[in-house]
């Protein structure tokens, strides 16, 4: 695995010293970008906290994905029919970095270190891309609510080493990214804490049973 101080360091070479990347700055609540029919943008996201969200025709919201920092998206990881169905929108405030991923062979005229370092490195971000995938494909495998929940309270707490944690959703987006009503989720949460599952402050979560 590479450990954080690395990525750091390539992610700063990529912003610094090729020319064929651009930094962005976004307020919280903007649309940081739209996912175009072969586009093939390359996104990595600095700071801050993202989610990629699709809204049928009926205006329903349905969020895909939730990026943190150093979490890579874009048209590239998915195949787009649609032009600005998916949108990835901002959290809170977020630093982008924006590449076309057509142009990773395509080396800058001054032989940046990105693109020397880039076949090292790029295969663990992309690595880490498919376990977020992986993990959103079991958790709407559940058949229940209560198992969607556990799933992914189980998940949190394994990523942060601890029983106790934050949930990086309000429960508006958490019903979301679950695909379930937000109604019969807060009645299953207030279940999981009468059968003495979970105890919630706020929007931390604790877990009694592990």
């Amino acid at each position: 695995m590479i450990r954080n101080s690395n990525i750091d360091n390539f992610l700063y070479d990529f912003e610094h010293s090729c020319q064929k990347v651009q930094k962005k700055t976004f307020a919280k609540g903007e649309t940081i970008t739209s996912y175009i029919e072969k586009r093939n943008q390359f996104c990595i996201l600095l700071s801050g906290n993202a989610d990629l969200v699709r809204y049928d025709l009926n205006g329903n919201k349905t969020i895909v994905e939730h990026f943190s920092k150093n979490n890579i998206f874009g048209e590239v990881f998915y195949i787009v029919t649609t032009n600005n169905e998916l949108l990835v929108e901002a959290k809170e405030n977020c630093e982008v970095l924006f590449f076309i991923y057509d142009d990773i062979n395509k080396k800058c005229q001054k032989n940046c270190k990105f693109h020397q370092t880039l076949t090292q490195y790029l295969p663990e971000l992309i690595l880490s891309k498919v376990i977020d995938l992986n993990m959103r494909i079991e958790l709407l495998t559940k058949r229940s609510i209560r198992d969607k929940l556990l799933s992914y309270f189980s998940i949190l707490s394994t990523r942060k080493l601890s029983t106790s944690f934050e949930l990086p959703y309000s429960l508006t987006d958490l019903a979301d990214y679950l695909s379930i009503d937000r109604s019969a989720m807060m009645r299953e949460l207030k279940l999981l804490k009468e059968d003495g599952f979970v105890t919630k402050t706020g929007n931390r979560i604790t877990l009694n049973y592990k």
